[in-house]
C-alpha cells in the first residue's frame, strides 16, 4: 500500500486526511495521464455523503483543467461505475465513497479502463504528483479545456443490465431492502420493482449525514427485525456504496458473506457453472464454511483480506466466484468488483430455482462462534516479532486443534492488531482471544485510551 492509496482507494476524513486540494490534483493527474495521445473520457460516480459533492466538483475541475471530459453518473454504486467504464469505452472511472465508513469520511476509488481497481504503479505516480512542490502538468488552453457531461443514462443502462440477469420473475416475493441511506437508493428498489417483487424499503432518505448511520449491512439488526415484523420472505442490506450485501432469511437470521458463498457455490456446482470447482475466500472466512465445502466436495483458496486480493486470485486462476465474510461477493462472469445488488439477485435465483427458503437452504452448514478483538498498539511490527507473543499464539493454536482457529493480523490502515478466534463456543473464543491480548499487554505493546 502507498502513502495515500490503500487496498480500496484514497480514504480518510473529509478535509482532514483527504482534502479538496488532493482531489483536484488526482483529477489533474488522471486527465493528463490518460490524455497524452487523445482527449481523455473519465466517468465519475458518488455516494450520498455531503462531502461527495465537494469532491466531485474538485475532481471535475482537475480533470477538465488537464483537458479531459468528465462524465457524471451522479449518485450511483461503485459496481455501476465499473460496469459503465468497461462497457462504454471510458479511459477510467472514479467513485467518490468511503464505503461503510461514517459520513464524515470519504474516499476516491479509481477504476481502470477494464473495470478493475487501478494499478499500483499508477497510484504511486498520483502520490508523487500530490506531494510534488512544482506542478509540471500543463494546463489545457482554449478549446482543449475539457467539458462536463451529464451521463445519468450510464447508470440507467447498468440498472437495465441487472434486470436482464434475473432468471425468473420475483412476482409475489416479499423482499425487504435496507439501502443504508447510500448509493443503493438510486438503483436497488427500481430493480426489484421491475422484476415484480413486493418491495419493502427502509433507510432510503439520504440527507448527506445519515449514510451508514445505524443502518445498512453494518447494522443489520434493524433489517432482521423488519423482516420478521413484516412477514417478509427475505431481506437484503447494502453498505454505503452498495458493493457489499448481507441477507436476512425468513426467520430473521443473518446470511453473511460466508453463507452467501456457500449457497451460491453449491448452486453453481449443481449447474456445472462453478469454474475449477473452486471458491475464493479470504483468511477471515469461517471454519464452518470450509468444513461445509469439504463435505460438498468443493475446493477453496484463501487470500489476504480485501476484495482486491480475491479478484486478483480469481483472474489469475480463472475462478468464477469469490468474496469476503463482510459481503463483498464477486461473480466474475458478470462483474469485476463486489456488487451488492447483483449478489442479492443471485441469492434470489438460488431461492427461486430451488423453490426453498433461505432458512432451509442453510440448515446443513454450521457457522462457528467467532470473536474479533481490535488492539491498538504502538508498533505493529514489534508485536509480530515478539517471541512471547509468538509463543502464546502457538499455544492457543495447539489447544484449539482442528476444532477452532486463531488468526492474528495487523490492520493495513490503522495502528491495530486484530485477534480473531473461532471455536465451539463463545466462551472458548473469548478466553483464547483474551489470552493472546493479555500477553501483548504484559509486553507493553498496547496503547491505553
Amino acid at each position: 500500500m502507498g502513502k495515500y492509496f490503500g487496498t480500496d482507494g484514497f480514504r480518510g476524513e473529509a478535509n482532514v486526511d483527504l482534502t479538496v486540494a488532493d482531489a483536484f490534483k488526482v483529477g489533474r493527474f488522471l486527465g493528463y495521464y490518460y490524455g497524452k495521445d487523445h482527449k481523455a473520457k473519465i466517468v465519475i460516480g458518488k455516494d450520498t455523503r455531503r462531502s461527495s459533492y465537494m469532491f466531485e466538483y474538485s475532481l471535475v475541475a482537475g480533470l477538465t483543467a488537464s483537458g479531459a471530459d468528465a462524465y457524471l453518473l451522479h449518485v450511483t454504486t461503485t459496481p455501476s461505475v465499473s460496469y459503465v467504464v468497461r462497457t462504454e469505452g471510458f479511459d477510467c472511472g472514479i467513485m467518490i465513497s468511503a464505503s461503510h465508513n461514517p459520513y464524515y469520511d470519504n474516499g476516491i476509488k479509481i477504476i481502470n479502463g477494464s473495470g478493475y481497481k487501478l494499478e499500483a504503479e499508477v497510484e504511486e505516480l498520483i502520490e508523487e504528483y500530490i506531494d510534488s512542490k512544482e506542478d509540471k502538468i500543463p494546463l489545457a488552453l482554449k478549446d482543449n479545456i475539457g467539458r462536463t457531461v451529464d451521463h445519468a443514462i450510464g447508470r440507467n443502462r447498468y440498472i437495465g443490465y441487472l434486470i436482464s440477469l434475473a432468471t425468473r420473475s420475483f412476482k409475489d416475493i416479499r423482499v425487504g431492502l435496507d439501502l443504508a441511506n447510500g448509493s443503493a437508493t438510486s438503483v436497488a428498489k427500481g430493480v426489484f420493482d421491475a422484476l415484480g417483487a413486493k418491495t419493502f424499503v427502509i433507510n432510503c432518505e439520504p440527507d448527506g449525514t445519515n449514510i451508514n448511520r445505524d443502518c445498512g449491512s453494518t447494522h443489520i439488526e434493524h433489517l432482521q427485525k423488519y423482516v420478521v415484523d413484516n412477514n417478509l420472505d427475505v431481506g437484503f442490506a447494502y453498505d454505503g456504496d452498495a458493493d457489499r450485501c448481507l441477507a436476512v432469511d425468513d426467520l430473521g437470521n443473518i446470511i453473511d458473506g460466508d453463507l452467501i458463498l456457500y449457497l451460491c457455490g453449491v448452486y453453481m456446482k449443481n449447474k456445472d457453472d462453478l469454474a475449477n470447482n473452486t471458491i475464493v475466500t479470504t483468511i477471515m472466512s469461517n471454519l464452518g464454511l470450509y468444513k461445509a465445502l469439504d463435505r460438498e466436495g468443493i475446493k477453496y483458496e484463501k487470500t489476504a483480506v480485501g476484495d482486491k486480493y480475491v479478484f486478483e486470485n480469481m483472474m489469475l486462476n480463472g475462478h468464477s466466484i469469490g468474496g469476503e465474510q463482510s459481503g463483498h461477493i464477486i461473480f466474475s462472469k458478470h462483474g469485476t468488483t463486489g456488487d451488492g445488488i447483483l449478489t442479492s439477485l443471485k441469492l434470489m435465483e438460488v431461492m427461486l430455482e430451488s423453490k426453498s427458503k433461505l432458512s432451509t437452504l442453510t440448515k446443513d452448514i454450521t457457522i462457528y462462534p467467532q470473536i474479533l478483538i481490535n488492539v491498538k498498539v504502538a508498533d505493529k511490527a514489534a508485536v509480530e516479532e515478539d517471541v512471547e507473543v509468538i509463543k502464546v499464539i502457538e499455544a492457543v493454536e495447539k489447544d484449539l486443534g482442528g476444532d477452532g482457529r486463531l488468526l492474528v493480523r495487523k490492520s493495513g490502515t490503522e495502528p491495530l492488531i486484530r485477534v480473531m478466534v473461532e471455536a465451539g463456543s463463545n466462551e472458548i473464543c473469548r478466553q483464547q482471544a483474551e489470552r493472546v491480548v493479555k500477553v501483548m499487554e504484559e509486553r507493553g505493546h498496547i496503547i491505553k485510551e
